[in-house]
Order: structure tokens, then C-alpha cells, then sequence
């Protein structure tokens, strides 16, 4: 299992134009290129699980993540904020990179709990968040997952 598998060539935002994770997380589901529909009940679900606890995991980074019926298979996607966002995260400081989860509720090979794991493991690195600073177009993403095997 690649991470790199479970994002569209499109789901790659490096210049996102957001000033709060109220804002991030509806240019976040844009990235998975979905109906309005389906983006609007993602963002329903994705609004309050953020309700329940901040997906801000420190160092920068947050990893939002749900489960919804409007998607039928895993998807990934990745946002910068170049100057960052308050996202009330576990360290307090700002995030400026967001993974985005998303998953049906049930599903045959049960990935999303591998995947959210996966992820949590590659953004610990201690080289990703100055790697993904550095990003300049999203072949880059996609060259920084290959290079980790990501």
C-alpha cells in the first residue's frame, strides 16, 4: 500500500489561499475534485469531527480525516498554507500542511485506519516539513512520496 495510490494528479494544492481552518477545509475538499453536493456533506462531516478534537498533530501539519457515503473509495489529498493557520493543534503553533482522509464507511479492505497511520508516519519525518516547504510544483509531492516509499 502507496500512499502516493490514493491521490488524484489533481489533489495537490501548494498555494492554498486560506486564512483559518474554517476556510482550509472547504479548499481541502475542492481538491478532491467531488459534485457540490458531495462537498457539501463532506465538509458537514469533516466540520464536525474537527468539533470533537482539532486534527492539528503539531510540527505544522494536520490530518483531517472522515468517513462518508458520497465517496466511493479512499482519497487523499494534500494543502500548504505558506503562512500558516491557527487550527487549534496539539502544540498550538500554526499548521501549513494539510493531508486530507477520506473514505466510505464501509470498506472491503478497510484502509482508512492504515492509511491514517501511514500518513501520521510520513509527516513525522523529521525532513518533511522543510521538504514540503520546499515544494514547487506537485510532481514534487509525488517525487518526495516515491523517494520516502510513501
Amino acid at each position: 500500500m502507496k500512499l502516493r495510490d490514493y491521490f488524484a494528479p489533481d489533489a495537490v494544492g501548494l498555494d492554498l489561499k486560506v486564512a483559518s481552518r474554517e476556510e482550509a477545509l472547504p479548499a481541502m475538499v475542492d481538491l478532491l475534485g467531488v459534485d457540490p453536493e458531495s462537498a457539501s456533506a463532506l465538509l458537514k462531516i469533516l466540520v464536525r469531527r474537527e468539533q470533537l478534537g482539532s486534527t492539528g498533530v503539531g510540527h505544522g501539519l494536520a490530518i483531517p480525516h472522515c468517513r462518508a457515503t458520497v465517496i466511493p473509495k479512499l482519497r487523499l489529498a494534500f494543502g500548504r498554507v505558506q503562512a500558516g493557520i491557527p487550527y487549534d493543534a496539539i502544540d498550538g503553533g500554526l499548521v501549513h500542511y494539510l493531508f486530507l482522509i477520506v473514505a466510505p464507511p464501509l470498506e472491503v479492505s478497510n484502509l482508512y485506519l492504515p492509511v491514517l497511520g501511514q500518513l501520521a508516519q510520513f509527516a513525522k519525518g523529521a525532513d518533511i516539513p522543510d521538504r514540503l516547504a520546499r515544494l514547487v510544483r506537485p510532481e514534487d509531492f509525488f517525487a518526495l512520496l516515491d523517494e520516502k516509499d510513501a
